[in-house]
């Protein structure tokens, strides 16, 4: 934010300067408008002072069109590091997510092979609860689960790893996840890993 700050001062600073360059002109526009009035009125190229254009109004024109410039390219300025700043953003949190999945990857993995014995212990219920619970902070991040099983198999989203032949499920359709994918914000960090009947 220091260096948005920094450039705009320095465009302050040239509008400033400008400015005060324009009013130069102006003034001396206006003092060489009083001449020509002068020889006007002594009745000395009359005609030649009516095509000229006033020097003030042309000045001032000048000035306008330096602004409208100057403030166009600062605007442009604005939007590009917002949108920059954006991006970086989201490119962070992407490489986040894609160093979180892993740890994601096991918790599942774990919740999976519990011992029958130790199923219903407050201490599963307790592992299940986190885990909710991490999903729904990914899932409020962006991040959104790739849905699989018993859809047709999507390029964009999934990777067939393996084919089997079932004539009980259609043609193309994904039968079995062997690793979940995930979206973040609509881009893809993880393809899901799937087999696909044919």
């Amino acid at each position: 934010m220091k260096w948005a700050k920094e450039a705009r001062q320095r465009m302050e600073e040239e509008l400033k300067k400008e400015t005060e360059e324009i009013n130069e002109e102006v003034k001396d526009a206006a003092e060489d408008t009083e001449e020509t009035t002068e020889e006007v009125l002594e009745g000395e190229v009359v005609e030649e002072a009516a095509e000229e254009e006033n020097p003030a109004d042309k000045a001032l024109a000048e000035a306008q069109e330096k602004y409208k410039r100057l403030f166009a390219e600062f605007d442009n300025f604005r939007k590009r590091t917002e949108r920059e700043k954006s991006m970086r953003y989201d490119m962070g949190a992407r490489d986040m997510v894609e160093k979180i999945l892993p740890v994601l990857d096991t918790f599942e993995l774990a919740l999976k092979n519990v011992p029958e014995a130790e199923q219903g212990s407050s201490f599963v219920d307790g592992m299940e609860k986190i885990h909710k619970q991490f999903l729904t902070v990914l899932e409020n991040a962006g991040v959104k689960a790739i849905e699989a099983v018993g859809k047709e198999f999507d390029p964009n989203f999934h990777n067939a790893v393996m084919h089997v032949e079932d004539e009980t499920v259609g043609d193309n359709i994904v039968v079995e996840e062997l690793q979940k994918g995930y979206t973040y914000k609509d881009s893809i960090v993880r393809y899901s890993m799937v087999k696909v009947a044919n």
